[in-house]
């Protein structure tokens, strides 16, 4: 009798055991997937009827706060700024869905993260709301001063701190507001869904990093690191010669300089005045497709970035240049591939290669930042509803692009692009601005383009500390528009406001449900 309650108990132990071992597995091995069904219904009900933390720029203005509903659900998501972070910080929606730092930092801000559930258990009977306060990198006046430089031009700036990876802004224009998104009424919400669905301009893409455009003429700078880092191209030479265009080997279609010009000369030079015909000899046959694509790369084309924003898309070089067929004219050139007419395309920004507008403002970044790229980021800090810091973000180095060497010799050859080049419409006084201007002309039978320019900034002999890239989309029909005129001048007030400094007191954001 007791051998075979023995048995039964040991049964029933095993029992309670594999049962306890299953309800774990449940909690802590598939929540997160079992959460985020998109037919779980149980979990959006719960996670709309409970705070979140605030969101708050580095300069202290309070972009994203939870406020007591006044409908179906115990609160509302909403946005203080209106359209201004709207594609960046994204959306909390029943309709919408979320998007942005709202779904990347979603187990932060809701308190659900591994780090408040320990805080939780460890502090069980406070009354302050368990939910996360984000800090960004973003600064408020910097992106102001983006949606005004750039204003109804359709377009997109980004600007990044290339010591450190920080973004200090992120706008593109047409933007949205979320407000009309997150509101707990329903209807407006999705009459609002249909409209933004329809419309051509997608207002609520993130073009900075989710949008590739052909780069234009700011690519030159990838081609030149890629000359310098070969050997075969220093800052003294070749002297390419004076043309009005250039013929690669295998074609007949000439390459031709922006308004029929002519140009020439050693490195800094071509630069200067953005030598269509230097550049596409310099990539076809001195440099060649091997050391052109492991530069971009380097820089950061082929792969999205490692940003914490969802869903970043990777700038593209092409890499299919065919076989070496044989020994070009250059002496110690890299030859002839079948198809090294591709090749000078690629190396002056124009043919298969596509940017976003951060990879470009990483490239300005990482020559400003002695050839190191750092890892981009978004979020500064996590803060707890007692102020404590629960996560804070440390800056990385994402990639060693080129030598320290030849980012001093590209330095200063921006420097001149800006001061005795494209590029004039940069310059600030009493601040060493670098820059390289484009034009990405689009083939179409009406003469148009995309106008950008990257650039970079800081004080006079320090490292510069702030990169930007502009781009302004060329409008059907419009006539061909520069970076020089266009997108130069809209750097420049950007610059501007990221140079200025941050007062050393910030507003304190509300608390969330308040």
């Amino acid at each position: 009798m007791n051998r075979q309650i023995r048995k039964a108990g040991t049964f029933l132990a095993l029992c309670y055991l594999a049962l306890f071992v299953q309800l774990n597995v449940v909690q802590v091995a598939t929540a997160k997937s079992l959460n985020d069904k998109p037919g779980n219904s149980r979990k959006v009900e719960r996670d709309f009827n409970r705070p979140r933390g605030d969101i708050v720029t580095a300069d202290g203005k309070v972009v994203a706060h939870s406020v007591e509903g006044d409908g179906r659900f115990a609160y509302q998501r909403t946005y203080p700024t209106d359209e201004l972070f709207a594609q960046i910080i994204g959306t909390y929606s029943f309709v919408f869905g979320s998007d942005g730092v709202e779904k990347y930092y979603d187990e932060q801000l809701s308190g659900q993260s591994a780090e408040f559930q320990l805080k939780g258990l460890l502090s069980p009977f406070t009354e302050t709301p368990n939910v996360g306060t984000g800090e960004l990198t973003l600064r408020a006046d910097v992106q102001s001063a983006a949606r005004e430089a750039l204003g109804t031009k359709v377009g997109s700036v980004v600007a990044i701190d290339p010591r450190s990876g920080a973004l200090l802004a992120m706008w593109s224009y047409p933007s949205f507001n979320p407000n009309l998104t997150s509101t707990n009424d329903t209807m407006t919400a999705r009459a609002f869904r249909t409209a933004l669905a329809a419309d051509p301009a997608k207002p609520t893409l993130p073009k900075t990093y989710r949008e590739r455009y052909f780069p234009g003429s700011t690519f030159k700078v990838v081609t030149a690191a890629a000359g310098l880092e070969s050997g075969v191209i220093t800052a003294d030479s070749p002297d390419f010669p004076v043309a009005r265009n250039y013929t690669a080997p295998l074609t007949n279609r000439p390459l031709s300089n922006f308004g029929g010009s002519s140009c020439g000369g050693t490195l800094v030079a071509i630069l200067r005045v953005s030598c269509n015909s230097a550049f596409a000899q310099m990539g076809a046959e001195y440099i060649g497709p091997e050391q052109m694509v492991r530069t971009a790369e380097k820089f950061g084309f082929g792969s999205a970035p490692n940003i914490d924003l969802p869903k970043p898309v990777s700038s593209v070089f092409p890499t299919d240049y065919g076989k070496r067929l044989r020994d070009g004219a250059v002496p110690g050139g890299a030859g002839i591939f079948e198809n090294t007419p591709a090749l000078a395309q690629a190396s002056i920004g124009q043919g298969d290669v596509s940017a976003t507008p951060l990879q470009m403002a990483l490239v300005a970044a990482t020559i400003a930042n002695s050839g190191n790229q750092m890892t981009p980021h978004v979020m500064s800090s996590i803060r707890d509803g007692s102020g404590a810091t629960i996560k804070e973000y440390s800056d990385s180095v994402a990639t060693a692009a080129i030598s320290k060497e030849n980012a001093a010799i590209l330095r200063a050859a921006m420097i001149e692009v800006v001061t005795d080049g494209t590029a004039k419409a940069a310059a600030i006084d009493g601040v060493d601005v670098g820059a390289k201007t484009g034009t990405a002309q689009l083939g179409t039978p009406v003469p148009s383009s995309h106008a950008w320019v990257i650039t970079f900034a800081g004080p006079p002999g320090q490292p510069a500390t702030v990169a930007v890239a502009v781009l302004v989309q060329a409008q059907p029909g419009a006539s061909e528009q520069t970076g020089g005129t266009v997108a130069a001048p809209i750097a420049n007030k950007v610059m501007q406001a990221a140079l200025t400094p941050i007062p050393s007191s910030k507003p304190a954001g509300p608390t969330p449900g308040s």
